[in-house]
């Protein structure tokens, strides 16, 4: 990677052609910056369909909120970046007070390096020589680059040791308690864990930092298995200092958990942590408030339970056009699998723009029934008479993660439809 990391204006001074979704195309050969500084209406400015709108009023929402919350609970923050792959929106979590960006494999990581995060927290045990030597590479060239990654295994612990020997500093890494028999990765019981921690102990070349899982795992999840969940990692930090297992580590023991459907249960139970041998960052991670949906994590969101503390709002919008009426219970839009996430919720028809005067309405009497890749499919009912051919449908989507994945350049929006900025996404 150059010296030099790249940055806004970088991505500004990018060149608007073929490669990028829904932009107009009359601004072949404009520059991002130069398309965003004309504040075209998405709706009249020559954008095509199907495009993806990122409201700026709900993002800045998002993220101020969870600045406020994390702030309010004694709680570092690193944002999952595989949400968006987005630097623009990296560099803005960092300024609502993050403490860095998570990441979960080497691709992520490089993009958050090329960008110049300067805190990575990847949430996955790295075994691949190639990208030790890599991060190895970058702790030696910049001493204020901080890396930690999980360890779940002592034959994980043996291969990273081979791939890092001869290097400058250890490479910092938390011991991943898994969520249960059954459930994704990390060492299934206490005893697993002390084994990989001595394992980390026997070598020169990395160092142990804390503790770490994910709590969205715990099979059956409740609030009750969760937090029980979250006090075994708890504990198991405690242990591990009492143990002085945590003796020639960092300054500060990192304890670290929290998707985007637990983070209240994660923010209950960390409080409760006993001061311990130096201070303690309790990391959270989730990432995918910063679009939040109309799906999946509108209906897990914590502040469902704990409504005073804030609501999230969704970020995005999918505006496709209308091109066959082919029946009076049916219609289809030109946007389809390539476009709109489906694989936990189908996209939801949400408002319909006229064709013939631009009134916005609801989206009365019309369901997305499937999507084929390049259709989605709408049943129509009572109160859709008026739909026809040429009128645009507006779609709330779900799971961020799977959303902002199929666009690489996406339109940042205010309400009254001027697109200020362009989000590039780098998957």
């Amino acid at each position: 990677m150059a010296a030099e990391h790249l940055g806004a204006q970088h991505l500004a001074s990018e060149r608007v052609d073929h490669r990028f979704k829904g932009l107009p195309m009359d601004a072949e050969g404009l520059t991002v910056g130069e398309l965003a500084a004309q504040r075209r209406d998405l709706f009249t400015g020559g954008f095509t369909t199907p495009v993806l709108a990122l409201s700026a009023e709900a993002l800045e929402h998002n993220l101020a909120l969870l600045e406020t919350y994390t702030e309010r609970h004694g709680l570092a923050f690193a944002p999952h970046g595989k949400t968006s792959m987005a630097p623009q929106l990296f560099d803005r979590q960092i300024a609502y007070g993050a403490w860095g960006i998570t990441a979960a494999v080497p691709h992520q990581a490089r993009v958050c390096r090329a960008f110049g995060i300067r805190r990575i927290f990847l949430a996955n045990e790295l075994v691949d020589a190639a990208a030790l030597r890599w991060v190895a590479a970058e702790q030696d060239r910049d001493p204020d680059f901080r890396f930690l990654c999980y360890v779940d295994s002592v034959r994980g612990v043996e291969l990273m040791d081979q791939a890092l020997r001869g290097s400058g500093r250890p490479v910092d890494v938390v011991v991943e308690l898994g969520a249960g028999d059954g459930a994704r990765t990390g060492a299934r019981t206490e005893a697993d864990c002390a084994a990989v921690a001595d394992a980390v102990a026997a070598t020169s070349t990395l160092r142990l930092a804390g503790v770490a899982g994910y709590e969205a795992e715990v099979p059956g999840a409740t609030s009750a298995s969760v937090g029980a969940w979250l006090r075994r990692l708890t504990a198991l930090a405690v242990e591990f200092d009492k143990a002085g297992r945590f003796a020639d580590g960092p300054d500060e023991i990192v304890v670290s958990a929290g998707g985007s459907a637990w983070f209240d249960t994660v923010a209950e139970v960390f409080a409760d942590i006993p001061p311990l041998s130096r201070p303690v960052l309790k990391l959270l991670r989730s990432g995918a408030y910063v679009s939040h949906d109309d799906g999946q994590y509108r209906n897990l969101t914590p502040f469902k339970r704990i409504p005073e503390e804030g609501a999230l709002r969704p970020a995005f919008r999918l505006w496709a056009q209308v091109v066959s009426r082919p029946s009076v219970g049916q219609a289809f839009v030109n946007a389809g699998k390539r476009d709109a996430a489906y694989d936990l919720h189908l996209p939801e028809a949400q408002v319909v723009r006229s064709a013939r005067d631009g009134s916005i309405r609801p989206a009365d009497g019309i369901t997305v029934s499937r999507l084929s890749d390049q259709h989605i499919w709408l049943d129509t009912t009572d109160g859709a008479e008026a739909l026809e051919v040429g009128d645009w449908v507006g779609l709330g989507l779900s799971h961020p993660c799977t959303v902002f994945e199929k666009w690489q350049l996406i339109p940042l929006v205010e309400e009254d439809g001027t697109v200020v900025d362009f989000v590039r996404t780098f998957f």
